[in-house]
């Protein structure tokens, strides 16, 4: 793993010379929100949280996001938070990609750098703090957790980027393979937060359309992608959010890797009665 980079958001404001056309789209099937859009007025504060500027790249939001939120933190030295979870039913994803972060998860001490994961289960007691001088920046995945009777709720997990080999693809030869933080055969889990690696030139060589949803953002590289009825240029540090059976391919535009952290609902029955309560 040696050699990956990590985007993070620019912040800051643009000149006033700067050009108004972008990137960014907004449609019923996926929206493209590119990294020049996240800029430091577009942030949000969030209670019992201190230091802190956060994007809010997704949200539950009737034609947007339906499963999850999913968030950018950036933390001055010393920000962090003791309560930062309001819902007590939610479970979380933090990945790390900028700058070192102390996670206390269950009154264990996991100090987490770039390319760190946790998985944080639903009513678990945890904090975060910025304990370095430097700024740190790291994802925040929240969902609702759907709990099955029989089914116990997800232990905790710790880990790196670095620590877990990725699973290539079938008939890729390696050219695409994803990296998997949690057991995919474990049921307890309704989420996975994987990264996807592309090689330069390597494709999703058919367009996908499946029920799960996703939220992809780049970590390292650029690619073409193909979104519903669109071909859409995507970089580091962009964000797509892909709806349900909306259909999506690439191709890995180089010179260097195509990698991106990708959310995804799994492992639950689709609810028949009020699917949005």
């Amino acid at each position: 793993m040696a050699g990956h980079t990590y985007q993070t958001p620019p912040g800051g404001l643009p000149p006033q010379t700067q050009i108004l056309t972008d990137r960014a789209m907004f449609t019923e099937a996926y929206a493209v929100i590119p990294k020049g859009t996240m800029t430091s007025i577009v942030t949000s504060r969030l209670p019992f949280w201190e230091g802190e500027q956060v994007w809010i790249i997704s949200r539950p939001l009737s034609g947007f996001a339906e499963t999850f939120a999913q968030y950018i933190v950036e933390l001055r030295p010393g920000g962090g938070s003791d309560r930062p979870e309001p819902e007590a039913g939610a479970e979380g994803v933090l990945f790390v990609v900028g700058g070192e972060v102390t996670l206390v998860l269950e009154g264990e001490i996991h100090v987490l750098d770039p390319g760190g994961y946790a998985y944080i289960p639903p009513g678990s007691k945890w904090s975060v703090r910025n304990k370095t001088e430097k700024t740190v920046t790291f994802h925040w995945i929240r969902k609702h957790y759907e709990a099955v009777e029989g089914l116990g709720r997800p232990d905790p997990v710790i880990s790196h980027d670095r620590d877990v080999e990725p699973v290539p693809m079938p008939h890729s030869d390696g050219a695409w393979a994803t990296t998997r933080f949690v057991d995919p055969n474990d049921l307890r889990h309704d989420m996975h937060v994987n990264i996807v690696s592309m090689r330069p030139g390597a494709a999703i060589p058919f367009a996908e359309t499946h029920v799960m949803e996703h939220g992809l953002y780049v970590i390292e590289g650029k690619a073409v992608y193909r979104l519903n009825q669109d071909w859409v240029e995507v970089e580091a540090g962009d964000y797509m959010w892909l709806r349900a059976y909306c259909p999506q391919a690439c191709y890995a535009g180089g010179p260097g890797p195509f990698r991106y952290l990708l959310y995804k609902d799994v492992n639950r029955h689709v609810k028949l009665r009020n699917p949005f309560g």
